[in-house]
């Protein structure tokens, strides 16, 4: 009864136990760091003592918190888009502008988060409590400093990166500059909060997150109301509005985050009585890790610019329906990513307690659950697509070509949710190298060589450049399936 109490108590801010509830790799034995480093390829072998029944129960506690901060996250980007589509398809267009540059600008600190990620998922399987929080102090003081640099390089260039992405008229590229700028002021506070979660993460605490991303996202979708519009005596502020509303409930997550990590009796604790000076040896693992994983954050963003580049070219009505369905298929993308949360978390930690037989048998399971709710997804797209497009905009040209587009977005569910899965198990493997390779010959070449041909060349417009995306997740998926079968993912050493 005393174990069920102390489980049930506040997850912010409250006492909670230091051992979080076990999973079934707790129950088997540590392996061998021979055996660990031995990459023959997967087998569908459990171990003995160990069920199918007990590896789903451990993929579903974490996936499920992970799920539902993804899904409500972007529903209230969703929302945001909705609420600023009623001023217009420019504005459609000028939001979407900024969302490849602020990514890019994230890639620095975003790649560090997966080499935190994957070492606090090492230590807490070895039971290494005081490694785990160290690293989260280094992964803190590296994330204040790039986030930093790269909000200020954001705030200056912003206008000249908007122009680049392809604005059609003046009107999309003045909202889209100050709808950047105004990211940019917030953009430490972001960065601190995804480090804290990648933390989180590591340790198979996704409740935490899913909490405070869920009153963020509240904030927002209530400031948005009131400050796009001119609700309740606030003025109308339409784009610069929903910037606004968006960086104060950025805000409002960064408090929420810290506090659980500060107050509390938790795995990961932050204290500022604790030492914040740099450990090389710690910055060196991260940036083991993290730097292949900036190169294909780089490389992804890169090929996604250079793709919405073609896109743009077709025009404002054309990108303003690409960036809709753009917005719902990320929607998708939750399914794959809380599933991959599971996969990166898991995998580190039975790395760590070096038990390469229980990563593989975690990742299979998990990946058999993103199958179930992909197929899901796609036949709600297929059923549901056009629908869903009207909730954005009542321009019947874009809902018309909104829904065609989102029949391919139905197509690639399976496959995009087996590479988001697999994808975070090699990460938490530390096999950032390999997913890095595979992002450059997809996504840098071919996506954005087949859009060009296609919208240039065969002159398919929208749908050719969908075709374009719908190629290169079919390619990646069988790359990173490959990748994970041959077992060379065992011998990374973090």
């Amino acid at each position: 009864m005393n174990v069920r109490l102390e489980n049930l108590k506040l997850k912010l801010g409250g006492q909670e136990s230091e051992h979080p509830v076990r999973l079934a790799l707790d129950l088997v034995e540590p392996g061998d760091l021979e055996t660990c480093q031995q990459a023959e390829r997967v087998t569908k072998q459990l171990p003995p003592g160990i069920t199918s029944k007990m590896l789903y129960q451990d993929i579903i506690r974490i996936a499920w918190p992970a799920f539902m901060e993804f899904i409500l996250t972007q529903l209230a980007s969703m929302v945001d888009m909705m609420m600023v589509g009623q001023l217009g398809p420019w504005a459609i267009a000028a939001v979407g502008l900024t969302n490849q540059p602020k990514f890019l600008l994230m890639t620095m600190f975003m790649a560090m988060n997966v080499g935190a990620t994957a070492l606090i998922a090492r230590y807490k399987g070895e039971d290494n409590q005081q490694r785990a929080n160290e690293v989260l102090r280094q992964a803190l003081v590296l994330t204040i400093i790039l986030s930093a640099i790269s909000s200020v390089v954001g705030f200056v260039y912003s206008e000249h990166m908007v122009r680049f992405m392809g604005a059609a008229d003046e009107q999309t590229l003045a909202g889209g500059t100050v709808y950047l700028k105004i990211q940019m002021v917030g953009f430490v506070v972001l960065a601190m909060t995804s480090t804290i979660t990648a933390a989180l993460r590591g340790i198979g605490d996704s409740k935490t997150a899913m909490v405070y991303n869920l009153i963020a996202n509240v904030v927002n979708v209530i400031f948005n109301y009131m400050l796009i519009y001119g609700h309740f005596g606030f003025p109308r502020m339409e784009v610069v509005g929903a910037s606004i509303a968006t960086v104060i409930g950025q805000c409002v997550a960064f408090i929420l985050a810290m506090f659980a990590v500060v107050r509390g009796n938790r795995y990961l604790k932050l204290s500022f009585r604790d030492d914040f000076r740099p450990k090389w040896d710690i910055m060196r693992s991260i940036f083991n890790i993290g730097m292949p994983a900036m190169f294909e954050q780089l490389v992804m963003r890169a090929g996604i610019i250079a793709y919405s580049k073609t896109v743009a070219s077709l025009g404002t009505v054309a990108f303003a329906t690409h960036n809709v369905c753009m917005n719902i298929q990320a929607l998708s993308f939750m399914n794959g990513q809380a599933f991959g949360v599971s996969a990166t978390s898991l995998m580190g930690q039975s790395l760590g307690k070096r038990r390469p037989d229980m990563a593989q048998a975690y990742s299979r399971y998990t990946r058999r659950l993103g199958m179930i709710v992909s197929l899901v997804l796609a036949l709600v797209f297929i059923l549901f697509g056009k629908e869903i497009v009207a909730l954005y905009t009542d321009d019947r040209e874009v809902v018309e070509q909104g829904a065609r587009i989102l029949m391919l977005v139905a197509a690639i569910q399976p496959f995009q949710s087996s590479q988001l899965i697999l994808s975070g198990a090699l990460r938490g493997a530390g096999d950032t190298r390999a997913i890095a390779m595979i992002m450059l010959v997809t996504v840098l070449l071919v996506r954005p060589g087949l859009a060009m041909f296609a919208v240039h060349v065969l002159e398919w417009g929208l749908v050719g450049a969908w075709i374009a995306l719908v190629a290169d997740q079919l390619l990646r998926s069988l790359l990173v399936l490959l990748r994970f079968n041959s077992g060379k993912w065992k011998t990374i050493k973090v």
